[in-house]
Parts: C-alpha cells; structure tokens; sequence
C-alpha cells in the first residue's frame, strides 16, 4: 500500500459537486492499494499515518503525530499511486489491486484509522469515484508511505 500525505489546513472532496467529505487542519491521505497488499499493510498504514510527527510542537520543530493534535485525516483511493511510467507515455496500472480488493482495503485502512482517531475525525471520499479534492497545503508537507510485504504491523 502507498499513501501520499499532505499536510493540511483544510481540505475537501467532491462527487458530481457534493461534497462528500471535508476536514480542517489535519492530512490527506491518497491511498493506492497495490495487488498484493494484506489487512497487515492497511493496519501499518493506519498506524503509522496516525502517528507520523508531521505537525510542529511549540518550538516549530515537526514532533506531533496527528493522534496529539486533534486534528482530522479525510482519506482518497488514489489506484494511480501504482502507474508504472517506466515504459512508454501511457501508465500501466498492472500493480493496482482489482477494485473489489482494493475497495475492501481502502475501507480496512479507514475504519483502522477511525479507531486510532475516532470516527468523527476521520472523513473519507466515494471508492471509484470521479472526485475533486480541493486543499490548502500546509507547509508544503508531502510524504510518501509505504508499507512493505513483511512489515510486521509495529510502529
């Protein structure tokens, strides 16, 4: 699994021009799910992006997790996270996980968030959906986690 996270001051997505999902300060969270990806890598990821210490402490250093803020994460299946561009000017998408896969552990690694955060912190967009996501970066933080095949699920 791979998930690109920003973070944010607020962000929001949309479907067909609902709005479906929208948070304050906190992170976005793409999430690719890849072919092969487990519960255990939907649980490591959950963990890990619960607890990242992208946000600054009182000194401006980048030293508290999500988790300590209060702040909310609204997650976005993102399959492209798994283009190849290696060959060619067309992604092959050979690495993303089916849909009925990956679509069962998008919402794993939600409801796994949900329980590090709470339910009403964690917001998410519509699995296979045409979606906009509007945000406001903060910092620019960007980075990109993924979880190995044999992470043991411990962060």
């Amino acid at each position: 699994m791979r998930a690109l996270i920003q973070r944010v001051a607020r962000c929001t997505v949309r479907v067909e021009g609902r709005e479906v999902g929208s948070i304050g300060a906190g992170m976005l969270i793409l999430l690719g799910v890849r072919r092969d990806d487990t519960e255990q890598d939907a649980s490591f990821l959950a963990r890990k992006c619960a607890r990242l210490r992208i946000f600054s402490d009182s000194e401006g250093k980048m030293n508290i997790s999500l988790r300590d803020t209060g702040g909310s994460a609204l997650v976005v299946s993102q399959f492209t996270l798994y283009g190849d561009t290696k060959r060619g000017l067309r992604p092959s998408y050979t690495d993303a996980a089916p849909p009925v896969d990956a679509e069962r552990l998008y919402t794993s690694f939600i409801i796994m968030l949900q329980s590090e955060l709470g339910m009403d912190r964690v917001a998410a967009g519509i699995f296979r959906a045409a979606m906009e996501v509007e945000l406001l970066n903060d910092g620019p933080v960007t980075l990109l986690i993924e979880s190995t095949p044999d992470s043991s699920g411990q962060v």
